[in-house]
């Protein structure tokens, strides 16, 4: 039976205090729900306290009526039950919500064997067909998450999440990673699944998904619910100012600013570089030059050999054929990489200050320098005292990227570096490094799916 949810004064409390204030919405059945909104602002948390899958250290209160049932009343034992069935959380990091001694087929064909009740060889042809809705193939299926590209693993968890069948599916950043096609066919399966009866309540920064969606939206600010009614006229209309600067911080509405070619040196060089996978050709005879000063984009569909240009580049893999060449007399460190899914880059059960303190120590770098380039990037020096489990993904990943600059580096490569991002935080941080590459000279890579952010920001443009 297909049934809506009503949300009545919903909030989450910390040990410092409220974080998510007494947010209340109400979606039809069948419907569509998406909140907006800056990271950290609480909107992750709105779709955990639903789930029940809070930090331990964090509390919900108020109600959540998903057609009679409180779901916030309900014991542990009785939603944990409703899982897969009832309920569908798809997370925002697909790095912590696949198994990665798994198989990406097998991930998927698990939930049909003991959520469907298929036989192990209906689920395996069920999770194959799945994987292959989102275009992945059976050699694809084949591979562990971590010989995916981030846009991959991505694809993964949505057919995994998606087997269940659940009157109520919890998005979290769906389309994060993904290319314009790739994004099409989300927002397709989503409005099918709408269409046949599905509750949806997504989150998103990506304000063309809401507009494609269509349904209510809801803009949340520091745990505040500003303004909700139809994407239609809270997307052209808006009422609030935060909500307008939102928008305006589109890249399509950012200024055109020409980029000169700086003059400097090569940093990095490749030449004949040629890479294969599995009998397929990501590139060959490829030369390429990232001089001092300038930003060298990469743009191509999820899976095409971006990530793995600039790994070759870094030296973390190697080609099959041609060379690279560094610019010589230049520490190690000074090589960056910032990399795609930021939980991969930190210690869970360390704070993440921990690894700041380290960098500090062993090249013997100021701590001070760090304040700075935390200011222009948005955070407060507070969250270094947290875990990785207790920050958002936009969080992590501006500090993932504070720790790369704390090295003072020559060469930065920036693997997606704004996918967790509203628009105005990837406005903050694709500004700042322009800034950088103009104030210190620092050559950039930057792998991207926005081609608007690319043809706004590069020196030199090349498409897989």
């Amino acid at each position: 039976m297909t049934r809506g949810l009503r949300v009545e004064r919903l909030a989450v409390r910390g040990a410092g205090g409220p974080i998510v204030q007494e947010v209340s919405f109400a979606v039809q059945p069948g419907g569509t729900f998406t909140l907006l909104g800056e990271s950290g602002s609480g909107k992750s948390l709105v779709l955990h306290a639903l789930m029940g899958t809070l930090p331990e250290e964090l509390q919900a209160s108020g109600r959540a009526f998903w057609g009679d049932t409180d779901l916030l009343a309900l014991p542990q034992r009785q939603r944990r039950a409703l899982w897969g069935r009832e309920l569908c959380l798809l997370p925002q990091e697909p790095w912590l919500a696949l198994d990665p001694s798994m198989r990406a087929v097998e991930q998927v064909s698990e939930v049909h064997r003991y959520v469907r009740r298929k036989g192990l060889g209906a689920a395996r042809r069920l999770a194959l067909a799945g994987l292959a809705a989102f275009g992945l193939d059976g050699a694809s299926g084949r591979r562990y998450p971590h010989q995916l590209s981030g846009g991959m693993c991505q694809r993964v968890a949505l057919a995994t999440a998606q087997v269940g069948e659940g009157g109520l599916f919890l998005a979290d950043e769906p389309t994060k990673g993904l290319d314009a096609d790739r994004v099409e066919e989300v927002a397709r399966g989503l409005q099918s699944a709408s269409a046949q009866g599905q509750t949806t309540i997504v989150v998103t920064h990506d304000l063309a998904l809401a507009e494609r969606l269509g349904g209510e939206v809801a803009v949340l600010l520091e745990g505040r619910l500003l303004e909700q009614g139809p994407v239609s006229r809270i997307l052209t209309a808006p009422s609030h100012d935060y909500t307008r600067a939102l928008i305006g911080a589109l890249p399509a509405n950012w200024p055109d600013r020409p980029r000169a070619s700086s003059g400097g040196s090569p940093v990095v060089v490749g030449r004949g570089l040629a890479k294969t996978y599995e009998e397929r050709t990501l590139f060959a005879g490829l030369d390429l030059e990232v001089p001092a000063g300038e930003i060298v984009s990469v743009t191509g569909a999820s899976g095409c050999g971006k990530s793995t240009l600039g790994n070759i580049l870094l030296g973390l893999c190697r080609p099959d054929h041609g060379k690279v060449w560094h610019q010589p007399g230049v520490a190690r460190h000074r090589f960056q990489k910032l990399y795609q899914d930021p939980p991969s880059s930190f210690a869970p059960h360390l704070p993440v200050g921990r690894g700041y303190t380290d960098l500090a120590k062993l090249h013997e770098i100021s701590l001070g320098s760090l304040s700075p380039i935390l200011d222009r990037l948005g955070l407060a020096g507070s969250l270094l005292e947290r875990l990785p489990g207790q920050l958002s993904g936009g969080e992590l990943q501006r500090l993932s990227l504070a720790r790369s600059l704390f090295l003072r580096p020559l060469f930065l490569f920036a693997d997606e570096p704004s996918s967790r991002l509203d628009p105005l935080a990837q406005q903050r941080v694709i500004q700042l490094l322009d800034e950088l590459a103009e104030e210190k000279r620092l050559a950039v890579l930057l792998v991207t799916h926005d081609e608007a952010i690319a043809a706004k920001i590069s020196n030199i443009r090349l498409r897989f």
